[in-house]
């Protein structure tokens, strides 16, 4: 494993698991919410974005935490292992709520609300983005490595069992 991408909705963890699977990988972690977002709640152009990706994707090791749908493909095409974290809309949505208030290492401020955009924004994924993302993943299936969890737990058990 030295090419991960951890993807799935917003509220299933990614960051969490991704950090603990850095951990007990030794793998460099780069998440995609520290390199899109600024302090100030704007974001970069996604020039810029793309162009930082590409540094990430050209290096020799590395997890990718992040959904940005955009860039699911890029990913993919570059990387050995894809794990999604395909948690219920509820787990999310409680995922989210359960941060509020908390300072992440993976941005800049600390949500203080959730914000009822950003709630239909997760609600919207799941019609939405899931789709493309699982056809990607029938795309992928015979070259990359690809982890489905379907729980938080089944996610804890893959993570303890790393040595």
């Amino acid at each position: 494993m030295k090419k991960v991408i951890v993807i799935g909705p917003s509220g299933s963890g990614k960051s969490e698991f991704s950090r603990r699977l850095s951990n007990k990988a030794n793998l460099p972690l780069y998440s995609l919410d520290s390199i899109w977002w600024k302090e100030d709640k704007t974001h970069i152009s996604r020039e810029e974005f793309d162009i930082k990706l590409k540094e990430i994707l050209n290096l020799d090791e590395w997890i990718i935490d992040g959904d940005y749908s955009r860039t699911y493909e890029v990913r993919m095409q570059c990387c050995a292992t894809i794990i999604f974290l395909d948690y219920s809309l509820d787990v999310c949505l409680k995922g989210v709520q359960s941060r509020i208030g908390k300072t992440r290492p993976d941005m800049p401020w600390v949500e203080e609300r959730f914000d009822p955009e950003f709630r239909e924004w997760i609600i919207n994924w799941f019609n939405n983005k899931k789709p493309i993302l699982i056809d990607l993943l029938e795309k992928y299936k015979e070259e990359k490595n690809i982890i489905i969890f379907k729980s938080r737990d089944e996610a804890n058990e893959f993570l303890n069992i790393l040595s």
